[in-house]
């Protein structure tokens, strides 16, 4: 499954305490943190000069508050979309991941319960692909996972950490895609 070639912008949710105490989250609804909070915002004051044609978030309260602070800032309402929601981590929600993270994005094992890798990156791409048939360009405001499992479709070394609250400009550049901070 390919990535249509559409520039769009991502934007990873602001800190969680769970964030800062190395858990994984997955579907577990962990709200954000005051430093995910002002996060959000100086993503917001970066953000607030461009123009979307559109602002769409996971439901997840950490993606979809940081998601309605930029659209405060931008002048647009919030669509979620539950589709954009966190990967599914089973039986380590709530746990350090380390290593078995590390394993899962190499597709090497997936923890009881939880969405496979493949899994999410065909679920990513379907769901992206479905957003960027509307006009652009498009903030979409989501998870870590998820936009690794974007990474890996954009051919792009899949395991790199996005930062929290950092907004990415995603451009596709002939056969590959660039990644670009605002």
């Amino acid at each position: 499954m390919w990535l249509s070639p559409v520039a769009f912008w991502y934007l990873r949710h602001g800190e969680t305490d769970w964030n800062v105490q190395g858990l994984s989250q997955g579907r577990t609804d962990i709200p954000l943190n005051d430093n995910g909070l002002a996060q959000a915002r100086a993503a917001a004051a970066t953000l607030a000069g461009r123009r979307f044609a559109g602002i769409v978030a996971s439901p997840l309260s950490r993606a979809h508050v940081t998601a309605q602070i930029v659209g405060a800032a931008v002048g647009l309402p919030v669509v979620t979309d539950p589709e954009l929601q966190e990967a599914e981590f089973g039986t380590l929600e709530g746990r350090r991941m380390a290593q078995a993270f590390d394993d899962w994005v190499a597709e090497r094992s997936t923890p009881e319960g939880a969405e496979s890798f493949a899994t999410l990156r065909v679920r990513a791409v379907a769901t992206l692909n479905r957003l960027l048939a509307s006009p652009a360009p498009l903030l979409v405001v989501g998870h870590g996972a998820f936009f690794r499992a974007l990474r890996s479709a954009m051919g792009l070394p899949a395991n790199v950490r996005l930062p929290n609250a950092t907004p990415i400009l995603c451009q596709p550049d002939g056969v590959t895609w660039r990644l670009q901070p605002a």
